[in-house]
């Protein structure tokens, strides 16, 4: 008998796992509630044709935990969600089916909001809004806050320029390599930003129109998806699916620095660990790619005040992010451990007081 769910290591003591199936629409969906503690869990919907819904078990788990942490880090009113549907994106999609999903969220009674996420748009979301009020990022309206993407890819930039002023003492990208994996929605923003900062691009991606459009902007070289591992350059850069830092991959990489957008990138935590005594400086993912979330927290306090989205504040708590980046950087060469778990130890930390304060509030 295989593992179950309370058993997995994934579990993680999630406050609760939803599965939702419509026979009309063909909808296969996951929502998974890691925490509520510091609020309404928030994260995005994931549309992916999983081999089995094991493995979508798996990664909502994953990156439902990544949630509670990366909107702890960016010290946002929010908990810990995420959504996945099984199916493939570019032909399975259909109006009716996010109707079915969102009158599912609407179950759910607003512990969960859904965003945009890998494989489903800003439109998709669009058409949930149709049936519930339990999603984010919406295009249209004053507290609107369109696509996330753009800022996910600002805070990943900004991070980069971080790494280059620790590593190779440059405050812009001149004449650095940084191996982007994936240039879809964050990627292309990404790799735009660090052409435009000097630096020079290798690509990879299975869409072949998303590489050709990507390097026609900024003179990328394109290489097999396999094939980025062994590139040489200073920044590894992933922007798609996570787990690609793992004991297949670990050897072939020949850079200082893996910072990229990427959620789970550590398929598990010996790898930062393994990274840390190599040498090689890991910008905890959750930490760095939180400008998307904080971008949808703005849509979420409009929504919540009957006000309207807020850039600065936005750009506040995206600088703020940075600071908390710099700081884990320095923690980790002053206390010796690896950056992942500077970063683990402040988010556990702020959800802990947040659950704590909220378990009391809940005595009788």
């Amino acid at each position: 008998m295989g593992t179950t769910l309370f058993e997995s290591p994934s579990f993680a003591n999630h406050e609760g796992v939803h599965a939702f199936y419509d026979e009309k629409t063909g909808l296969k969906a996951i929502v998974a509630v890691h925490s509520t503690a510091r609020g309404p869990a928030v994260g995005g919907t994931r549309m992916w044709n999983y081999a089995s819904s094991a493995e979508a078990l798996e990664d909502v788990l994953r990156l439902s935990k990544g949630m509670s942490y990366k909107n702890a880090i960016a010290d946002l009113e929010m908990g810990g969600g995420k959504s996945v549907i099984i199916g493939d994106s570019r032909t399975q999609k259909s109006p009716e089916l996010f109707h079915a999903f969102g009158r599912y969220l609407n179950g759910l009674g607003g512990h969960y909001y859904a965003a945009e996420d890998v494989g489903t748009s800003v439109e998709d979301i669009a058409e949930a809004r149709k049936v519930t009020e339990f999603v984010l990022g919406l295009k249209d309206g004053p507290e609107a806050s369109g696509d996330p993407s753009p800022v996910t890819a600002e805070g990943v930039f900004r991070s980069n320029l971080v790494v280059a002023r620790r590593l190779f003492k440059q405050d812009d990208m001149t004449d650095l390599t940084v191996a982007i994996q994936g240039v879809g929605h964050v990627g292309a923003y990404l790799a735009e930003k660090l052409h435009k900062a000097g630096a020079k691009l290798i690509i990879t991606d299975v869409n072949q129109a998303n590489l050709e459009a990507v390097a026609a902007k900024t003179g990328a070289e394109i290489v097999a998806p396999d094939a980025i591992y062994d590139v040489a350059a200073d920044i590894y850069a992933p922007c798609a699916l996570g787990a690609t830092l793992n004991p297949q991959t670990l050897d072939r990489l020949k850079v200082k620095a893996v910072c990229g957008a990427a959620n789970n990138q550590l398929a598990t935590a010996d790898i930062g660990d393994e990274l840390f005594k190599r040498g090689v400086l890991y910008a905890p993912d959750y930490v760095i790619n939180g400008g998307g979330i904080i971008n949808v927290a703005s849509e979420m306090n409009a929504r919540q005040t009957g006000g309207a989205y807020d850039a600065s504040w936005v750009e506040g708590k995206l600088s703020r992010l940075m600071e908390t980046f710099e700081e884990i950087l320095e923690r980790s060469v002053s206390e010796n451990k690896p950056t992942h778990l500077i970063a683990d130890a402040i988010a556990e930390a702020r959800i802990k007081v947040a659950a704590d304060a909220k378990a009391e509030a809940q005595k009788v």
